[in-house]
């Protein structure tokens, strides 16, 4: 719970660090390195890049939570299944929410390739990709958990940077959103553990 409320806190100072321009200077900086070189960019990359922020956010997401929460059941029974769509549910309000209040607007250095109608901080997709998969990694046996860590990883970090590269957001609303919806993966894990044993027994399967 410590850890949580302390990255909920750090997520709103960054907020507002953003709000008073301080992050201002590396943000251009990140973006100028990937946004800005779309044009030089092969279009299958590009496409890949759509595809992988296309599968982070909107209909696609909640359809991948819904298949997770099918498979963490299966793992270790209901109670971690209401933890992973609890907590991507729960984050994702209080990304809409952070949103609306923060109020930052998209980036303007290049053409949006992907269509947004919602503030910029903090980014909704990398919120649900450190939520999922970082919950989703706590979550899995023991034979699984090495790859469920790294599939963690991998998606967190090509979901940020495909959405910076796509100019649709700015490096510290990827932070942002990563550190929330880390806050709402620990939330889950302790509510877990908090209503069972320590560990539930088909978790420690080998």
């Amino acid at each position: 719970m410590t850890a949580s409320a302390a990255l909920i806190a750090a997520t709103i100072l960054l907020g507002l660090a953003v709000g008073a321009g301080w992050t201002g200077a590396t943000d251009w900086q990140v973006s100028h390195m990937l946004s800005l070189r779309v044009d030089e960019s092969d279009p299958a990359f590009i496409s890949f890049m759509q595809a992988a922020s296309w599968i982070g956010g909107g209909t696609p997401r909640w359809i991948i939570v819904i298949l997770l929460c099918g498979l963490v059941w299966h793992w270790c029974g209901p109670r971690c299944a209401v933890a992973l769509g609890g907590a991507s549910l729960l984050s994702n309000l209080a990304s809409s929410v952070m949103k609306l209040g923060f109020g930052r607007a998209r980036p303007d250095l290049i053409d949006h390739l992907d269509h947004q109608t919602s503030f910029s901080y903090p980014s909704g997709h990398a919120t649900s990709a450190a939520v999922v998969y970082l919950l989703l990694a706590w979550l899995a046996p023991l034979r699984w958990r090495r790859a469920a860590w790294s599939l963690a990883g991998a998606m967190i970090v090509l979901n940020g940077f495909s959405r910076i590269m796509l100019g649709v957001h700015w490096a510290s609303d990827i932070m942002g959103g990563t550190m929330l919806g880390a806050a709402f993966a620990l939330l889950g894990a302790w509510w877990v553990r908090a209503r069972g044993e320590s560990r539930p027994a088909a978790l420690r399967e080998s």
